[in-house]
């Protein structure tokens, strides 16, 4: 039986629910990257004896390859096979819905998602336009001159960018800002501590690149957490996350530039001094928005049972063993 978290619970304290362990958090994390890591392996073992057979030529890494394209979503959705062992660590192991790990509502709230999706794309075009002119400024190579793929190539890539790419950021987002966050959330009342630990996860998962690259993660991974708290979901944060990569993935597949080799930890120091103002102006206006619609940001008070629909986006909060909850938590806690 699945257990809801007390009524009034901020989204940092998900997981502490009546049937809270400390060890089902590590039991959990070691579930994730077993049967991740495993999934991965499978799925690009798959792919490499797939192009094996078709004939396909040896990569730089000497194993036959598709192309770079094909590089990049197998990359990326070996990153995606992750999300769904998430959500059943969140139910079969920490025994709650695997909706809690969404938001405070049980679910992805589709309306306010779109609103944080407006927000994001404006936020990121800002930060590639003033990046972009900033490197230019300082007399680094903008690539402004470089020749663009053409329509046919483009439009191709745009199909797999757009496939995969939402699907590798969500699943960062509820691996760092969902299952770490309310993983040590369930041990500490403030949401600091547990905000700063992920943020140092998210950046050293991306490799270690320039120190300004490794900053800016840190910076991103704090932020995407403090708004997640501050609003009560990931939504905020899986539409800055999805924006960030999807739009910097298009503007790469135009000029013919789709690769592996280079991440977010390799961004130069004009990057970092572009970004770190436009995230924090993202996340002020997210915050703003979230109070003008009256966004709950704790867990409401529930007087019936619901049904459990099992590990899904939007799998509604099942009741407690006894209800209400159990004495010993209070709102807020």
């Amino acid at each position: 039986m699945m257990i809801a978290p007390p009524a009034g619970s901020p989204y940092h304290r998900l997981a502490r629910t009546a049937v809270h362990r400390w060890w089902r958090f590590p039991v959990g994390t070691l579930f994730i990257l077993a049967t991740g890591f495993a999934a991965m392996i499978a799925g690009y073992g798959t792919y490499v004896i797939a192009a094996e057979v078709s004939g396909r030529p040896d990569g730089p890494d000497g194993t036959a390859t598709f192309g770079p394209l094909a590089e990049l979503a197998v990359g990326f959705l070996s990153i995606a096979v992750i999300l769904p062992f998430v959500l059943i660590a969140a139910r079969w192991i920490q025994r709650r819905p695997a909706g809690t790990l969404s938001s405070v509502a049980g679910r992805i709230r589709w309306r306010w998602l779109g609103v944080c999706l407006a927000v994001a794309t404006v936020t990121i075009i800002l930060f590639l336009t003033a990046g972009t002119a900033l490197t230019a400024v300082t007399g680094e190579d903008a690539g402004l001159g470089d020749p663009l793929a053409g329509w046919g190539p483009f439009l191709v890539s745009a199909a797999v960018v757009l496939a995969v790419v939402p699907l590798q950021a969500a699943a960062e987002e509820y691996v760092c800002r969902g299952w770490l966050l309310q993983g040590m959330g369930a041990w500490l009342r403030s949401p600091w501590l547990p905000i700063l630990l992920q943020a140092a996860v998210f950046a050293a998962l991306h490799g270690w690149g320039t120190p300004w690259g490794f900053a800016d993660l840190m910076v991103f991974g704090v932020v995407a957490g403090w708004v997640t708290v501050r609003t009560g979901g990931l939504e905020a944060a899986v539409a800055l996350h999805v924006m960030n990569n999807l739009l910097g993935t298009l503007v790469a597949a135009a000029f013919g530039q789709l690769t592996i080799d280079e991440t977010a930890a390799d961004m130069p120091w004009q990057g970092f001094a572009v970004d770190v103002p436009i995230l924090i102006g993202f996340a002020a206006v997210i915050v703003w928005l979230a109070r003008r619609r009256g966004l709950v940001t704790v867990t409401p008070i529930v007087s019936y049972p619901t049904v459990d629909h099992g590990p899904a986006f939007g799998a509604p909060f099942a009741p407690p063993l006894s209800w209400p909850p159990a004495h010993g938590f209070r709102p807020g806690a």
